[in-house]
């Protein structure tokens, strides 16, 4: 339970920090884990200011995810992980409606090795995700792939997976 409260600390610290440096936009995600967990996750997101590959058809652009996930499963399998991803997005041309496809690999910090079935081996983590959305208004909704893994540092390295439903706000 301490760990559960310094991470939470933390992540709130972390969080607060972010917010007030840059302007960011605030995200919001429910979903299920491969082990049917549900899923719930808040985060901060800021955009980078640079874009590349600009187009008629788009333009390749980013931003940085700062992120709390609770993994709620029985009372012996809940966790709850912080991560930090940069993630490139292609936006597709559009006069209000914007569609968009993201992928990111970053990292994560669990507060169990122990999630579901699955035995983590350590709390470090990295995030592989792949999602897709609409952008309208300031607003975003999409759905989400994410995948936790080790990398084989250390073993055994079962890994997560988590797939949501996002909806980001401008904060």
């Amino acid at each position: 339970m301490k760990a559960l409260t310094s991470l939470a600390a933390v992540a709130a610290l972390v969080l607060g920090h972010a917010l007030s440096a840059q302007a960011a936009d605030v995200t919001a995600a429910i979903g299920q884990s491969g082990d049917s967990t549900m899923v719930y996750r808040l985060g901060s997101q800021w955009d980078w200011d640079s874009a590349w590959m600009q187009s008629d058809s788009g333009r390749l652009t980013g931003y940085w995810d700062l992120g709390y996930t609770y993994w709620d499963g029985d009372e012996t399998a809940s966790n709850h992980s912080v991560s930090f991803t940069p993630v490139f997005v292609y936006e597709f041309a559009g006069e209000t409606v914007k569609p968009y496809i993201e992928v990111g690999i970053g990292v994560a910090l669990f507060s169990s090795t122990e999630l579901e079935d699955n035995d983590l081996s350590s709390s470090f983590q990295f995030e592989d995700r792949l999602g897709a959305g609409v952008r309208f208004a300031g607003q975003e909704i999409g759905v989400r792939a994410i995948h936790y893994s080790n990398a084989g540092l250390k073993q055994p390295n079962d890994g997560a997976e988590a797939y949501t439903l996002h909806y980001r706000t401008r904060f």
